[in-house]
């Protein structure tokens, strides 16, 4: 199990705007945005999984399409009895006939509804395989998206855009299916009964095809808008909510609002014109129906009078022209559904084609007894290119030594944590663990290795007790209770109202910072890894309650390789070493008695930090 599930921020971070960042394309963005038809493509070989169902369904389709063909005709077949001599009906035939159009509707309806229920069952099957693997690919994407997405976007596409082509899914399977095999029947029909007549109903499609080629194109950008401004807006959300207090604290209401309105206007646009052009296909396609059925009721009245055409005929023959008309209708009418799905789809691959972490070797070891050395080789990080953060670090750290990185913000301690963790891969040197390059050892393998405490604490919807069992979840409640009493947690833990059985959440402020932070410590304690690294632990604790947590770390440490990232001097004073970092580069090695001998950057540090001449 990965011990060190919360990720460190780089403290180098990638430019890009404050919403909706587009990032390093390392990282973030596909080469060029995805056309229709290769959507279209991915869409059909994910819903092809479910093969026989689909096949089973189109069956069904072509059987209610064939039921829709006939009934038409069977309409025509019962006028024609009245056509010789209406005192003289066949009783007996039309009856007949009647009780064949009432089956037909009746079986149109069952079988309709079975293929329903199974395309819908298909249909959510799909969105749950496609959300599944879009939350797995997730967890695959490099520290280095997270860094340069809005978080608010990405939970927006997770959500919303899947949601709309489920949505879409569900309502169009069906209805193009049945549309295009009832076209094929009732252009069959109609070209056996009469060819001239046929040829006019055909005028509507040339026209129907313009109409829809033109308002899809203009739809589909307005509904890609659409989407971005929504994933836009979810992005403002997100980070108000989380920094609601910093708004106020700040005085930024105003600014929010004005960055919201902002955001609400181009979502309302892009909505509004979306609309707007696919509300145009329906008004506009009626009117094409209408004219061409009166086309078809003058041309069939002409034939009859003059010409003898069978007035059973041309009734028939109107009725195919509303079939013919109708699926056609709903097929340019889905355009504008299929359009706006598209477009949330383009932007979940979008996701799904962004290069993950690089796999681990095919030949990568596994550490069995991991001794916790670790070791620098001539290591360079830059984030973005030409933008170096780290420069040619060697540093030899020992099994159990404690190692503090002390340094201006900035400087890169944070980044040399995130190599170690193999949260980014060195740009140029090597990182060992145990004298095997990490880049050798599996990922799993490598991060079981690490037990982590951040500055910013991540606590999961859960009890306090899963919390701190969160990197060994198979611990016994006695272990981490005494974790708990390690990391001072377990005082304050015992007064809140449930004791260990307390509901928490990373979105919740049930509980301080402090106390957070000493939850935080009692999962790092309870994870028995060979590597501790402490970035800022103890920053939002107090000083009472820092100076009971670094005796109770004595111990722990004593057992570990400890990185202490820290900038308060009680923290890293009594480490084996301090690592002074510059610019990137480490400018002093030594214990804290060295370097302040040394007079150095550490000692002007404690200067600065004490206000006075310090040994």
């Amino acid at each position: 199990m990965t011990k060190n599930r919360n990720a460190a921020a780089p403290e180098a971070k990638m430019p890009g705007s404050h919403f909706g960042r587009a990032g390093d394309a390392r990282f973030g963005q596909s080469v060029k945005p995805k056309n229709a038809k290769s959507v279209v493509i991915r869409i059909t070989k994910i819903y092809l999984r479910w093969g026989k169902a689909i096949f089973f369904g189109v069956f069904l389709t072509l059987l209610t399409s064939c039921i829709s063909v006939a009934v038409p005709y069977f309409v025509g077949r019962s006028l024609e009895l009245f056509e010789t001599d209406a005192s003289s009906v066949d009783a007996a035939a039309l009856v007949a006939l009647l009780i064949v159009l009432a089956s037909l509707h009746i079986a149109n309806w069952l079988v309709s509804t079975f293929n329903g229920i199974i395309m819908l069952r298909v249909s959510q099957k799909f969105v749950f395989v496609l959300r599944s693997e879009f939350f797995s690919k997730l967890q695959r994407l490099p520290l280095g998206f997270f860094d340069t997405r809005s978080h608010g976007d990405t939970m927006s596409r997770l959500a919303n855009d899947i949601d709309n082509i489920s949505s879409t899914v569900a309502q169009t399977t069906t209805s193009l299916f049945s549309g295009l095999f009832t076209l094929v029947g009732s252009l069959y029909v109609m070209f056996s009964l009469s060819w001239q007549l046929t040829l006019v109903v055909l005028l509507v499609v040339p026209l129907v095809a313009a109409l829809t080629r033109m308002i899809a194109k203009k739809s589909r950008e307005h509904f890609l808008a659409q989407s971005r401004s929504l994933g836009a807006i979810n992005g403002i959300i997100e980070e108000s909510i989380v920094g609601l207090k910093m708004i106020k604290a700040f005085g930024q209401k105003e600014a929010v609002l004005h960055e919201f309105d902002k955001q609400n206007e181009a979502l309302y646009v892009s909505g509004m014109k979306a609309n707007i052009w696919s509300g145009f296909m329906m008004p506009v396609l009626n009117v094409i129906n209408n004219l061409i059925y009166a086309l078809v009721a003058l041309t069939g009245g002409i034939m009859s009078v003059g010409f003898g055409f069978p007035m059973w005929m041309v009734v028939t023959f109107l009725g195919y022209s509303k079939q013919f008309a109708f699926p056609l209708n709903n097929i340019a009418g889905m355009f504008t559904t299929i359009q706006s799905a598209l477009a949330g789809a383009e932007r979940v691959f979008e996701i799904m084609d962004i290069t993950e972490e690089p796999p681990d070797k095919p030949d990568a070891q596994t550490l069995e007894k991991p001794e916790g050395r670790v070791t620098f080789e001539n290591v360079s990080f830059e984030y973005t290119e030409n933008t170096p953060v780290l420069h040619d670090i060697n540093l030899d750290v020992r099994p159990g030594e404690i190692v503090a990185l002390v340094g201006e913000t900035g400087a890169g301690k944070t980044t040399m944590v995130n190599l170690i963790t193999r949260f980014y891969d060195t740009t140029s040197g090597v990182i060992k663990i145990d004298d095997i390059p990490i880049t050798s050892l599996k990922r799993s393998s490598l991060r079981q290795c690490f037990s982590v405490v951040l500055q910013d604490t991540c606590l999961f919807t859960g009890t306090i007790l899963d919390n701190i069992r969160y990197g060994e979840p198979g611990a016994s409640d006695e272990r981490v209770i005494e974790a708990a009493k390690l990391a001072h947690a377990h005082s304050f833990i015992t007064q809140l109202p449930e004791g260990y059985n307390t509901i928490v959440s990373g979105s919740t402020e049930s509980l301080s910072e402090g106390q957070r932070q000493l939850l935080a410590i009692a999962r790092a304690a309870l994870c028995q890894t060979p590597i501790l690294i402490l970035d800022e632990a103890t920053s939002s604790v107090d000083t009472k309650t820092e100076k009971d947590i670094q005796r109770a770390l004595i111990k722990l440490m004593s057992s570990h390789t400890t990185f202490l990232i820290a900038h308060r001097l009680s923290t890293i004073r009594d480490a084996d070493r301090i690592i002074v970092i510059n610019n990137g580069k480490i400018t002093e090695n030594g214990n804290h008695n060295e370097l302040m001998t040394q007079k150095g950057h550490y000692y002007k540090m404690v200067i600065s930090q004490l206000g006075t001449e310090h040994e």
